[in-house]
């Protein structure tokens, strides 16, 4: 029989939720303050002014489609590398696989500005100028962690079998490759690049060591910060920049859960 959680341990659940989360609903609400440089609480009145201001602001669209460029980029070449990576760690036995993995993973779990600092002094012995390209290698070096773990993942679950079957059957590579092997890593490919966006689209710190003088929509906000009178404004890009960043996580997480519960059907018949 499972047991319940304890009154306390619910309770210390909730807190924990409200504590990471009400910070989130304050920028929400104060995008649609009347008040254009404090935050007083409760608002003064609310308005929807803020967000046709913001709207108006030809620097933050050049930094939106920036960020959008790069995190497009930063997917593509996490869906190649991470894939590759994928296929080649997650049926074969070798001597120093553990560390091979390690050193996959290790950019996402190093603090941001270690990986930024490496990849400054990195592109720059490589003779590369900081631009869109040094932003999107940037990102993908953590991105590609994200693809490769939800591959790795999907093809530890394919039994050898199927390909096996569709080799005798007589397919080319390149069939079994499509028609055998493609579908089962067809939505493990989509949540990867999915929460690769997301990550790419609202990195900050990596980005400050690879962009030069260019601002992606990240450190166009940080900039604004600094600007007493624009704070409503930020708080609409910033409210623009959760609901970018939080679909395509949600839409993963249902890609993800709708493939386990087909698996889980699949098994039990």
């Amino acid at each position: 029989m499972n047991a319940q959680p304890s009154t306390s341990l619910k309770l210390s659940a909730w807190l924990g939720a409200a504590f990471l989360h009400i910070p989130l609903l304050l920028i929400v609400l104060y995008a649609f303050t009347t008040e254009d440089r404090t935050y007083t609480f409760p608002p003064p009145g609310l308005t929807l002014k803020w967000f046709g201001v913001a709207f108006a602001r030809t620097d933050m669209w050049e930094a939106l489609w920036l960020s959008v460029r790069v995190a497009l980029g930063a997917t593509a070449l996490a869906l190649v590398l991470g894939g590759l990576a994928a296929a080649g760690m997650a049926r074969s036995q070798f001597r120093g696989k553990s560390a091979v993995n390690l050193l996959l993973v290790l950019p996402i779990a190093l603090p941001g500005i270690v990986t930024g600092l490496a990849l400054l002094v990195s592109l720059r012995r490589a003779g590369l100028d900081a631009g869109t390209l040094t932003i999107i290698i940037g990102h993908a070096t953590f991105c590609i962690v994200t693809v490769y773990n939800n591959v790795v993942a999907r093809l530890r679950r394919l039994s050898p079998s199927q390909l096996e079957a569709s080799a005798d059957l007589g397919a080319r590579p390149l069939q079994t490759f499509r028609y055998v092997l493609l579908p089962h890593l067809a939505t493990a490919l989509l949540a990867g690049g999915l929460l690769a966006f997301a990550l790419s689209f609202d990195e900050v710190i990596v980005t400050t060591f690879t962009a030069g003088s260019q601002q992606t929509l990240p450190i166009w906000l940080y900039g604004e910060l600094f600007k007493p009178r624009q704070r409503p404004v930020t708080n609409v890009v910033a409210l623009l920049v959760m609901v970018v960043t939080l679909l395509p996580i949600l839409l993963a997480q249902r890609l993800t859960q709708g493939t386990d519960a087909m698996n889980g059907a699949g098994k039990s018949s």
